[in-house]
């Protein structure tokens, strides 16, 4: 089946917002080649399970197609018309697994050398997309915090090396209360700008819950984790294992599968978390691992004015077949490794923070927990500087604004 011959009906397995936004858009669809048209429907069978900053997003894009002439899509969809397609992709289901189709069209372009072509097609279209968006203003400033070194006595590591280059790096902090009065500041941003998914607790230990803010925790999904991997040690330990197919299954989970249910769960979170065990590699088994990809998704996905990641130990490296089977040896924790993989963590937070909207304004701390050593950019803050002064962290915190 080609666009040309889409229906309404044919959106009849979407959920309820999506089928809707489908069914609205299906003259659009339409007029778009098959080159093109499963990758917008690859976001709109989950626009029920997105953040608000991708269904802007996604509402944008559509309404930016629908707002060329027919002219001028023609002339946007050239080059994707011009790809050749097998009769296998045209015959295949790409309206109801969007996503099945896009690997397979992968595939298929490697394998005919379409992929540069493909390539300078997307890149062309996302550019004139993103230069035609008018975002609105921030309520605030976007504001992301790192806190790392949870259990470290003493370290000789040479911290925020990368980061010092583009703030002010303060070695003479007081400790006492630092992480309440951390806490403390993302509640007040969150009651202050109320918005949902708008302000994000990311913790590599126990939950930090607070009104107005998205908490994700690596301890508290430990039950799912441990879902998750008893799947994937039963598809390593499988005659037939297929990285492929463990990669397919994997992609096709759902929530209710690794035990998210219940009727006040929340479902766009929960498929957020999915992703993030699902997608990520180490995810599963390694706390800071966890806390940097749920970082990095956060603010890719969500868009949020405030992000707070705490890194916490994580376990020691062991053999992956007791790393899956939760067998062998017990865990033991690598607080100093630990350090070092928050250190860089951290610095790939400010980058996906600088990738956003706003990132001139943006402020950013890191601080080693329980210690006097933390990195404050800001824009008024001047670069590559260090200021060796008695400070408490709410006065530290006030230099950001």
């Amino acid at each position: 089946m080609l666009p040309a011959q889409l229906t309404a009906g044919q959106f009849h397995a979407y959920p309820p917002k999506a089928r809707q936004l489908a069914v609205d858009n299906v003259a659009l669809l339409q007029s778009l080649p098959l080159g093109f048209v499963p990758f917008l429907l690859k976001e709109i069978i989950l626009y029920d399970w997105k953040f608000p900053a991708e269904q802007w997003e996604l509402n944008k894009q559509l309404a930016y197609l629908a707002g060329l002439s027919d002219e001028q899509r023609q002339a946007e969809m050239a080059r994707f018309a011009k790809l050749r397609l097998s009769p296998r992709l045209e015959a295949f289901d790409w309206v109801n697994s969007p996503g099945q189709f896009l690997e397979m069209l992968s595939a298929h372009l490697w394998a005919t050398h379409q992929t540069d072509e493909f390539r300078a097609a997307s890149e062309k279209y996302v550019h004139k997309f993103y230069a035609s968006l008018e975002r609105p203003k921030l309520p605030a400033p976007r504001l992301g915090i790192v806190a790392l070194g949870r259990g470290v006595a003493e370290s000789r590591y040479l911290l925020f090396r990368k980061l010092r280059r583009n703030g002010v790096y303060f070695n003479n902090v007081n400790a006492l209360n630092g992480l309440e009065t951390l806490l403390e500041t993302v509640k007040a941003r969150a009651a202050k700008y109320p918005e949902p998914y708008g302000h994000w607790s990311i913790q590599g230990g126990a939950k930090m819950t607070a009104p107005g803010v998205t908490c994700v925790s690596y301890e508290e999904m430990t039950p799912v984790r441990r879902t998750l991997t008893e799947k994937m040690r039963a598809a390593y330990e499988s005659p037939n294992f297929n990285p492929e197919i463990l990669r397919t299954m994997l992609a096709r989970m759902e929530p209710q599968s690794l035990g998210m249910t219940g009727p006040d769960r929340d479902g766009t979170l929960d498929r957020f978390q999915l992703s993030l065990l699902t997608e990520g590699s180490g995810t599963q088994i390694y706390s800071t691992t966890f806390v940097q990809w749920a970082a990095r998704e956060a603010l890719r996905r969500a868009q949020p004015l405030t992000v707070f990641a705490r890194y916490t130990p994580r376990q020691k490296e062991r053999p992956m077949n007791e790393l899956l089977s939760g067998t062998g040896r017990t865990a033991a924790t690598d607080p100093e490794g630990s350090l070092i993989d928050g250190d860089m963590g951290a610095y790939y937070t400010w980058l996906n923070q600088q990738r956003l909207p706003g990132a001139d304004e943006s402020r950013f701390l890191v601080w080693f927990e329980g210690h006097s050593e933390a990195v404050a950019i800001a824009p008024k803050l001047k670069s590559n500087t260090s200021d060796t002064r008695a400070i408490h962290m709410a006065e530290l915190l006030e230099t950001l604004a």
